[in-house]
């Protein structure tokens, strides 16, 4: 790891791009800068804009005030202390609604700091993982046995159609029997 904090900074950025199993490309792109820009940013060559920040933090999905921190551009605060206080200070939710954030809140906060002690860095590469969970989680049999599937809305689907084709017809014999 380099020493300086541009090259930190690019340290962290390979590793939170790495992390979410994001190509140097993909990240270049989605954040609008050239490939040999975004590895001199990496490399501690270069240090990047703001607004450059900004962008690479959206492609990687992170906050980009953690991007800032790293660069220099803002001193570390803490964290929870700032949501507890915005949480605690909102006076658009209630004083149950307010406990239940905190609690969801310390929740991940705990959660995240399990993972970093079994897994290690990068909790960006959670969404990944759970859209893989999502894909598992749809079944598959249904699809491989062939065997329709009847549900209540497509039975009155059914039921509907034939009502209404139904008036058709006899609209069509009376017209005959009018003419006729």
């Amino acid at each position: 790891m380099s020493s300086s904090p541009v090259g930190r900074l690019g340290d962290y950025i390979r590793e939170q791009r790495e992390g979410a199993a994001i190509s140097l490309r993909r990240l270049a792109l989605d954040a609008g800068v050239s490939n040999p820009y975004l590895s001199q940013i990496e490399r501690g060559l270069r240090k990047p804009s703001a607004e450059v920040l900004q962008q690479i933090a959206k492609g990687l999905r992170i906050s980009a005030e953690q991007l800032y921190v790293r660069a220099g551009l803002l001193e570390e605060r803490e964290s929870g202390l700032a949501v507890e206080s915005a949480v605690v200070s909102d006076s658009a939710i209630s004083e149950r609604q307010k406990r239940v954030l905190l609690d969801i809140y310390a929740s991940f906060l705990s959660e995240n700091a399990q993972a970093d002690l079994h897994l290690g860095p990068p909790a960006a590469a959670a969404p990944n993982a759970a859209a893989t969970k999502k894909s598992a989680k749809r079944p598959a049999a249904k699809k491989a046995t062939g065997t329709p599937t009847t549900s209540k809305r497509s039975a009155k689907k059914s039921t509907t159609r034939s009502s209404t084709t139904r008036p058709t017809q006899r609209s069509t014999t009376a017209r005959k029997a009018k003419k006729g």
